[in-house]
């Protein structure tokens, strides 16, 4: 394959690993930066930076150690007795993950196609089934896919947006938060996304054979990333303050724009929840199979029956309490990936 096809699909697997369903119904947008009026474009510019950085360095680790999954990183970063819990817990919070993307894969063919969740929980398992049997090559394919139709989505919102009267709202609109939780949340989201994107972050950047090819593509993705960050903040403020009243405030915009626009967003969403849903169930095949003498795909399917079972009964009451703690851990992970220099960019 040649080497600008595989930046892009580096760059294409990075975005559509961290860009998950919060993001396209536009409540992560709205909570960590749309609400904080003006600073917010400085504080996405502080999370891009922190993406590309942090997120070329990351692979570049995974590289350099050969690692098999987001343990050895772990081990690595925070020793071997403490990194062993640290990835015990992130096995936790990336199951509560899993089910809560498989649910969401499930409510989206109720509400949106009007079949059964039971239909909707069905067909993303096997369609999650058939593209993580065949590795981290036909996850980077999927994201080849979906992540195009973000693009184009994202820059039909800013169009349709740029037409607004109130279009400068991002520049105009004020937040009597402080200073020390606005600049606080930049690190905190891009932190919480990364540890999580860690999952195929990792052994992407160890089957990657070329050095170059995931410095670009971090570049490529994390630059792809803020992008979509300024164009979601961008739509949201142009409606602020009354969108902040609605659970999906992404989803108010689109149902302006007409049937085609809201296709479009249907697919978006559930190519966010299903990419998120695989990535997260990689990742955890890993980590299981350097902890177990099972075989990848009997495992696969464990994990995958294991989601179905507790999406019938749902998992957000502990999610919601692991995923603050989670996300203490996941500024700590983030000083010390930016501490540890030992890994050059080139």
């Amino acid at each position: 394959m040649r080497t600008g096809s595989q930046i892009v699909r580096v760059a294409f697997t990075y975005i559509g690993t961290v860009v998950g369903a919060g993001f396209a119904s536009g409540q992560e947008i709205l909570q960590f930066f749309t609400q904080y009026g003006g600073l917010a474009t400085l504080t996405i510019a502080i999370s891009t930076v922190l993406f590309i950085w942090i997120g070329i360095k990351l692979m570049l680790m995974a590289h350099e150690l050969k690692a098999t999954s987001y343990e050895d990183l772990n081990r690595v970063l925070f020793g071997h007795k403490i990194g062993n819990w640290i990835s015990l817990f992130t096995m936790l919070v990336l199951f509560g993950i899993t089910t809560v993307m498989l649910a969401g894969g499930g409510t989206v063919f109720e509400e949106q196609l009007h079949l059964s969740y039971q239909t909707g929980l069905l067909v993303t398992l096997v369609l999650a089934y058939f593209v993580l049997s065949r590795g981290i090559g036909a996850i980077m394919t999927v994201n080849s896919f979906v992540v195009p139709i973000m693009l184009i989505f994202s820059l039909v919102i800013v169009i349709y947006t740029w037409h607004s009267p109130s279009s400068d709202n991002w520049l105009r609109i004020t937040s009597d938060a402080s200073l020390v939780k606005i600049g606080f949340a930049p690190f905190l989201y891009t932190a919480f996304n990364l540890a999580m994107a860690q999952a195929v972050l990792v052994p992407m950047g160890a089957s990657i054979e070329k050095r170059s090819v995931l410095y670009w593509g971090g570049l490529l993705g994390g630059a792809g990333i803020g992008l979509l960050l300024w164009s979601a903040h961008y739509a949201l403020s142009a409606q602020m303050p009354g969108i902040a009243q609605y659970e999906i405030p992404m989803g108010n915009i689109i149902n302006r724009l007409g049937s085609a626009p809201q296709f479009a967003y249907l697919l978006v969403i559930y190519g966010e929840i299903f990419t998120t849903f695989i990535a997260d169930a990689y990742g955890l095949s890993l980590q299981l199979q350097q902890r177990t003498k099972l075989k990848p795909k009997v495992l696969l399917f464990g994990i995958l029956a294991l989601s179905y079972l507790v999406s019938q009964i749902g998992f957000k009451t502990l999610l919601s309490v692991l995923y603050p703690v989670f996300g203490f851990i996941s500024v700590i992970w983030l000083v010390l990936m930016i501490w540890r220099n030992r890994y050059r960019a080139m």
